[in-house]
């Protein structure tokens, strides 16, 4: 919560437009150049993936962690697995995201690391969000 309140108070700035997405991106590297070897390394494939699956899609701090968001809304993030201990990280999807098939569907897909399947399913699932 303590990150979150800092990123809020960041975002009250009144820096220019592209200032602030430039501060943002550079916020969001330097959270991934903080994690552990393994989260790291997928980290920065997903930012790169995302990116270039979806350029509209704008970088931010969101709770600490990696995020992107449209219209600043966040449509997906990445949460690491030393941030709360688990055995594996994130890939997450809020509710901003177009991923609705029927009645039910995932909104989070566990990583224990990425192979190149993976992220060409990982851009699908980023371009379908912001569709």
């Amino acid at each position: 919560m303590k990150e979150r309140a800092q990123e809020l108070k960041a975002s009250t700035r009144r820096p220019s437009r592209a200032d602030r997405a430039a501060e943002d991106e550079a916020a969001v590297v330097a959270k991934i150049a903080e994690m552990r070897a393994s989260d790291r390394v997928m980290a920065e494939r997903l930012h790169a993936v995302i990116r270039e699956s979806a350029p509209d899609l704008a970088p931010k701090l969101w709770y600490g962690m990696p995020a992107y968001a449209r219209n600043g809304k966040i449509v997906c993030f990445f949460q690491s697995a030393q941030k709360f201990n688990a055995r594996y990280a994130t890939l997450g999807f809020n509710d901003e995201a177009n991923l609705d098939e029927g009645t039910m569907w995932p909104t989070a897909y566990a990583l224990k690391e990425l192979t190149a399947a993976d992220e060409e399913r990982i851009a699908a699932l980023v371009k379908k969000a912001v569709g």
